[in-house]
């Protein structure tokens, strides 16, 4: 098949539902723009900011991106192009769209608060509180493959301590040498447009050159090399410093330039499809379609059947609960208008898609050697730099073709770590909002209390526990964490389509996304319960006990939703 055909009908399939479906949303819902929004209500100069509305949609797309929608596209590849595609754009445009944008909507009119907050006013505190535990342990299963996926994309070696070799090895030194430099260049970006009052235009060109100038050097002069430990620690304490200080000085600003990195990335892949498609070359040597039933493979693509398998490996390129957490965690907090909620919430989400299509593209250029029995690629960020790289290789040069193989590497990590300040800061409100009764904040909090929502104690927990996680390799922790990530975007589906019915909108475009993921996801967690207690090791037992208390508190909220919803139907009745 045809990557450049398949890629501009799902652009055009893309655009024409944020054009019709989601304005539709948006108009069913209720969006006023004339209304004030938390950011302005309740500005505090660290959680609550108001933040332009490019400045944040480069935090959110770059939080919510990470490397979901290049790791499941790829890694579910194994049942053919086909139904990766179909899941991915239907899955978007009615299932993550609907799920993003509706959390958004629903923190911006309950103070910027999280799904949890809205939970208690719709279903009540105990319903609440499970739902925060839910939310904080997938947050830890997010905070330790990220991290693992970042360490991977630094260190000299593995997570099992194998020593990387080259080429790979000096992509990794580049990208942990410009990953620091973007680091500092976030922080001179937020003094200038907070603190010096420099318009952001003018900002902006100076941090897309400050981005160029980084690059050069990283590319050039990567003097550290550490290994994959070392790294772990060391991004530990980076989230741990990241993400307890003011959002204007890192978080938004960091992200608002990564994102530029993210849309380079987007349209280098775009031009390298459309490039490859005109010499001849750029063709998907993938089968369409390999059954319902993976084929044996190489450990780099999923396994199982494709019910529940697809669904779960493909988390952020169609829906992926953690988005609910970001929507209505940090970008519900500093959005300057409800005008802004569709773009940012669903259109968001639909770039997401494309970073998608192009990963399907990618994997089916190299499919060849990334489904060989001895297959080079060590994993699907690798898959998807090659693929890219010699699309653009084909009709470029060979050296043009090595430097973006390193920029899309640099990419990919600089997505991760977005995503990780923000888990990280997320798991910190979660944790947090737990010990606090309705109305209540940190400082309101008397003794043991006290010390449990100290921020700097509930993010140091958290940091330490993900980062202890993450030693093991995201390979073992990726078919968990997307099992809860999914479970976690059923339970935010249920949240916001009882939330709706409580305050009189139309919630029935929730029905089926909210079953069919609640079906998908305990599905796939029985299967790793029953597959896990068969292996008689430790992390096998422990990974079985964290399913086996997923299933438990997402059955129990499931419960409470459909209970909630019953009683809202009983009463329109009566109402009629």
């Amino acid at each position: 098949m045809n990557a450049a055909i398949v890629l501009i009908v799902s652009i055009a399939v893309l655009v024409t539902g944020y054009c019709t479906y989601g304005k539709w949303l948006e108009k069913t819902w209720g969006v006023d723009p004339s209304r004030e929004t938390p950011s302005h209500e309740l500005e505090d100069g660290m959680d609550y900011v108001p933040a332009k509305a490019p400045v944040l949609m480069g935090h959110h797309f770059s939080s919510i991106a990470g490397a979901g929608p290049i790791n499941g596209p790829i890694q579910a590849a194994v049942f053919g192009w086909v139904p990766v595609l179909l899941w991915v754009l239907i899955g978007g445009l009615f299932f993550g769209g609907v799920h993003d944008f509706g959390a958004l909507f629903a923190s911006i009119r309950n103070k910027g608060q999280s799904i949890g907050e809205i939970i208690e006013d719709t279903m009540g505190a105990k319903a609440k509180k499970l739902f925060l535990t839910f939310a904080y342990l997938t947050l830890i299963l997010v905070v330790a493959a990220f991290a693992s996926i970042v360490a991977s994309t630094f260190g000299t070696t593995s997570a099992a301590g194998t020593p990387i070799e080259e080429p790979t090895l000096s992509a990794n030194l580049s990208t942990a040498m410009i990953s620091m430099l973007f680091i500092v260049l976030a922080i001179i970006f937020g003094i200038l447009v907070y603190r010096k009052n420099v318009p952001v235009s003018i900002a902006t060109l100076i941090g897309i050159v400050g981005i160029v100038a980084i690059v050069a050097i990283g590319l050039a002069w990567h003097p550290v090399a550490l290994s994959y430990n070392v790294w772990m620690w060391l991004i530990g304490l980076y989230i741990l410093v990241a993400s307890v200080t003011p959002v204007w000085i890192l978080l938004q600003p960091r992200d608002y330039l990564s994102s530029f990195l993210l849309y380079f990335m987007v349209l280098v892949s775009i031009v390298a499809i459309i490039g490859a498609t005109v010499t001849g070359t750029g063709n998907l040597n993938m089968p369409a379609f390999t059954g319902f039933t993976a084929p044996a493979s190489n450990g780099l693509f999923t396994t199982g059947t494709m019910f529940p398998a697809l669904f779960v490996t493909i988390a952020c390129g169609a829906i992926s609960g953690f988005h609910s957490l970001v929507s209505s965690g940090t970008t519900a907090k500093q959005i300057n208008s409800e005008k802004d909620a569709r773009p940012i919430g669903y259109g968001a989400m639909l770039i997401e898609c494309v970073v998608a299509v192009v990963s399907i593209c990618a994997v089916g250029y190299v499919w060849k050697d990334a489904s060989a029995a001895e297959s080079a690629f060590k994993s699907p960020t690798v898959v998807f730099a090659t693929g890219i790289s010699q699309m653009l290789g084909s009709f470029t040069n060979t050296k043009l073709q090595g430097i973006m193989y390193q920029m899309l590497v640099l990419a990919v990590s600089v997505f991760c770590l977005t995503s990780l300040d923000t888990a990280t800061r997320l798991a910190r409100y979660m944790f947090q909002e737990f010990w606090l009764e309705k109305g209540q904040t940190n400082k309101d909090a008397t003794g043991y209390k006290k010390v449990l929502t100290n921020p700097y104690f509930a993010t140091g927990i958290t940091v330490v526990m993900g980062i202890l996680l993450g030693m093991t390799g995201y390979t073992k922790i990726w078919p968990l964490f997307g099992a809860a990530n999914q479970l976690l975007a059923a339970l935010g589906l249920l949240a916001v389509c009882a939330w709706l019915g409580n305050v009189g909108r139309n919630n029935k475009m929730f029905y089926v996304p909210m079953v069919f993921m609640l079906a998908v996801t305990v599905c796939s967690l029985v299967q790793t319960i029953i597959a896990k207690l068969a292996v008689h090791d430790g992390w096998s037992l422990i990974q079985a006990g964290i399913a086996v208390l997923l299933v438990a508190l997402a059955g129990v909220l499931a419960v409470t939703t459909f209970q909630t919803l019953g009683k809202q139907k009983k009463s329109e009745s009566k109402a009629a």
